[in-house]
């Protein structure tokens, strides 16, 4: 009896971290220091820096935890996480998941060469179609923290693409954003950095 003990209290410690979630009005009392880059709404204006209105909650959580952790580098975003507890990173992240991206437009000297990349990819160079992972509309997979690409800025995923590259990013699940990037040209990036910019 008294292990069925033991393990129900192990079973309820479990539920209760798996369902821990952010309050997007705490959050959005706690996003003071997050506008001034990231505006109220989650829409940056300096193409450098994401967007992150509608991303998903657990992704933007996961991103503030590993820029905590040093998983994921940045001074600026090291100093901005360094007083968050969980609780605000998830409240943070509850926020910003709630508001709406603002979609841009396709750049229409790249953006068909983009659409071909992130729909199908290209079998003979081994590299994998985009929407595999992050869907069709660029909506992403919560469920494994695979990001919405929708709407987002080209320069960001520009950055971002050649960071995983490059090595300089590696808090992607099991190398595989760094497995895809790796096999990309700068025009490979740029045309599909285009395309995301007007997916929705």
């Amino acid at each position: 009896m008294k292990n069925v003990a033991i393990l129900a209290a192990l079973l309820l410690g479990l539920a209760s971290v798996a369902h821990a979630e952010g309050t997007a009005s705490a959050g959005k009392a706690k996003s003071a220091n997050c506008v001034a880059c990231h505006q109220a709404d989650g829409n940056s204006v300096n193409p450098i820096w994401p967007k992150l209105a509608g991303q998903h909650a657990d992704y933007i959580a996961k991103q503030l935890s590993d820029f905590k952790s040093g998983a994921r580098k940045d001074p600026t975003m090291k100093a901005m996480v360094a007083p968050l507890s969980e609780q605000d990173i998830l409240d943070l992240a509850a926020h910003f998941s709630a508001q709406t991206v603002a979609i841009g437009s396709a750049d229409p000297a790249k953006a068909a060469a983009g659409k071909r990349l992130f729909q199908g990819g290209d079998a003979e160079r081994g590299i994998s179609a985009c929407m595999a992972c992050h869907g069709p509309s660029g909506a992403g997979n919560p469920q494994a923290k695979f990001p919405s690409l929708s709407g987002q800025h080209p320069d960001y995923t520009i950055k971002a693409l050649k960071d995983f590259r490059s090595g300089t990013r590696t808090n992607d699940l099991n190398g595989m954003m760094a497995d895809v990037a790796a096999k990309m040209t700068d025009a490979d990036i740029e045309a599909v950095a285009a395309y995301i910019n007007g997916l929705h």
